[in-house]
């Protein structure tokens, strides 16, 4: 994990550096750049307010502990303690997602595809198969939390030729 907070100090200073150039009027000035700084901007938003929020979390988690041990009042000890308990679950979660946001990003993410499928040699089987291919891609395509707009042209209809579907 040591090696990820690393990196994540490095996207926070990054980030902030990004924050002050997209303050300055020359770069406001010359579209292109402040279009790349704002994409940049926009890729580093979501790991930055999360390693924000796992650095508060942290303070939060130390606080409550220390309000734990040095507390006389039982009352105000046993609410530190709830909300450590649930601090700590929250920070395991926040742990997890960070690992997952800092994987190296496929260029091709962001992307769009068109996929065309048909039986070729084979007959009717073949017909069938590209079917069956074309409803696996749309219900995969379906549940993938990335996939924002899947379009399909046509519903899939047999054609008079029983070949293809269109």
């Amino acid at each position: 994990m040591d090696k990820i907070f690393e990196q994540l100090d490095g996207v926070l200073a990054r980030y902030e550096e990004i924050e002050e150039m997209m303050a300055d009027p020359e770069v406001i000035a010359d579209t292109k750049r402040f279009m790349e700084i704002s994409k940049e901007e926009g890729s580093m938003r979501e790991v930055v307010t999360a390693y924000k929020q796992y650095k508060q979390l942290l303070q939060d988690i130390d606080e409550n502990d220390e309000i734990m041990r040095d507390s006389d009042d039982q009352e105000l000890a046993d609410m530190a303690k709830e909300e450590l308990a649930a601090d700590r679950e929250q920070k395991a979660k926040l742990e997890e997602q960070m690992k997952v946001m800092m994987l190296p990003k496929d260029p091709n993410d962001d992307k769009n595809i068109i996929m065309e499928i048909r039986g070729a040699a084979g007959g009717d089987e073949a017909s069938l198969f590209a079917g069956d291919l074309l409803n696996m891609y749309t219900r995969y395509a379906e549940n993938q939390a990335g996939i924002r707009k899947l379009s399909i042209p046509r519903q899939p209809k047999w054609v008079a030729t029983k070949k293809s579907w269109s």
